[in-house]
């Protein structure tokens, strides 16, 4: 059984060639990938709903409390719908 990876979030920094799928201040979803990370690269759910790879240096890692987490996903979800 596969644990369930807690949800992190980030904050767009640069959009350099993707200014559809990404918005600079916006935060967002990102999956934790070693693979991409090692290649500099970080998984995010970008505007598409979906998973793609950017650069890493695009993004700021937030570390927020569980409950503030909690709250951004719940927010994310409901306006998602």
């Amino acid at each position: 059984m596969k644990k369930k990876q807690p949800v992190q979030f980030v904050v767009c920094l640069n959009n350099d060639g993707y200014p559809a799928s990404l918005e600079v201040g916006k935060l967002y979803r990102f999956i934790p990938d070693e693979e991409a990370a090692a290649e500099g690269l970080m998984r995010v759910i970008d505007e598409s709903g979906e998973d793609y790879l950017y650069p890493k240096s695009f993004f700021l890692i937030l570390k927020l409390p569980t409950n503030q987490v909690q709250a951004l996903e719940k927010s994310m979800t409901a306006a998602a719908h």
